[in-house]
């Protein structure tokens, strides 16, 4: 009782809401008559599908929201949570239908996934028509809200280079267990201590021996893949694409096609090959690696374990010399990178010999 007396607390004290709209008014009510409170439990004492026990979870203020779910910040058995309710619209049994196989593909993925920068997994509960995903919860809150706090242009060099390490490991570290993400983008990356990048949102993710064309789900569009727009097949490679949306928009700090709406920019990258504007300041170290992850033809797309690598080789070129960005030189590097796995393995051969 007495964390539930907190959370009332800070309830009472969180920042008035702007006015809303009927629709959405009428919305709030749907997804509150499963609250007890503003600071309560989920109601129901229906049988339990998942490991979580939820007498042991008190929720707090909704700090995040999308078309079908809400984000809260809260408490299971003791440690701060975020807490993602999920509902089923009574009115569109398909759209309930495709929500519940989201929900139940996100927590087999999370489940089974540990990585220091991917979101841990903490609990699930299934009561429909909602559902609820437990995860840790990350104080820094998104990418997305980090970059639109900053000066457009204004992101030190040093830290878009960890940023992307940890964003690019963590991808690796996905595509290592067979796994799409397919909605990679800033909102969707959780900034944890120390600037510390974990992916997040795994509800349209799918193991890659099952993905297909992208018919029948839902992405965001300014960061999507040509091929996926086009409904098309599709592999790992669309993550890379919407890494390199990602590492355009820690050089920029701007939101990609901000003067487009969604479907305008759909149709400029699928039909019109356009992409967000470089830069003109923008390194050249980074503009080519960029070019190559969002190229149109996903063969040329680079791989999370080669981005990685060229991404650690700046990293320790930067760190020895501050003005390597500046002199950078395309050729010499691209004969450094070759050179290295071509000696690995003779060197490898020779030592089994």
């Amino acid at each position: 009782m007495k964390n539930l007396h907190w959370f009332k607390q800070i309830s009472n004290f969180s920042k008035p809401e702007k006015r809303r709209s009927n629709e959405e008014s009428n919305r709030a009510v749907s997804w509150s008559k499963y609250l007890v409170s503003s600071g309560g439990e989920i109601k129901g004492e229906g049988e339990e599908e998942w490991s979580a026990d939820m007498s042991q979870l008190l929720i707090g203020n909704k700090f995040a929201s999308g078309r079908h779910s809400r984000i809260y910040r809260g408490i299971y058995k003791q440690t701060d949570v975020a807490i993602k309710l999920i509902s089923q619209p009574e009115e569109d049994e398909n759209l309930a239908t495709l929500l519940e196989n989201q929900f139940n593909s996100e927590v087999i993925l999370l489940f089974r996934l540990r990585h220091p920068n991917i979101v841990t997994f903490v609990a699930a509960c299934k009561k429909p028509p909602v559902f609820c995903i437990i995860t840790e919860y990350l104080a820094g809150g998104s990418l997305k809200k980090y970059l639109h706090q900053q000066e457009p242009h204004s992101v030190p060099l040093d830290l878009v280079l960890k940023l992307a390490l940890d964003i690019a490991r963590g991808m690796h570290y996905l595509h290592s267990q067979g796994i799409l993400h397919r909605d990679l983008k800033s909102e969707n990356l959780l900034l944890g201590e120390d600037m510390c990048v974990k992916v997040a949102d795994f509800g349209i993710s799918c193991l890659e021996s099952e993905c297909g064309s992208g018919k029948g789900f839902t992405g965001t569009y300014r960061w999507m893949a040509p091929e996926m727009i086009k409904d098309k097949h599709h592999t790992k490679k669309v993550d890379v694409y919407s890494f390199g949306i990602v590492l355009w928009e820690l050089l920029t700090a701007l939101t990609p096609f901000h003067d487009m709406t969604p479907e305008q920019a759909a149709f400029a990258v699928s039909r019109k090959n356009a992409r967000p504007p470089l830069p003109t300041a923008c390194p050249v170290a980074f503009s080519r690696l960029i070019n190559r992850c969002w190229s149109s033809s996903p063969d040329k797309r680079p791989h999370f374990d080669e981005i990685i690598s060229i991404l650690e080789n700046y990293a320790e070129a930067f760190e020895q010399d501050p003005t390597f960005f500046s002199s950078y030189n395309p050729t010499q590097h691209r004969t450094l990178v070759k050179c290295i796995p071509r000696c690995i393995p003779v060197h490898r051969s020779t030592v089994k010999a």
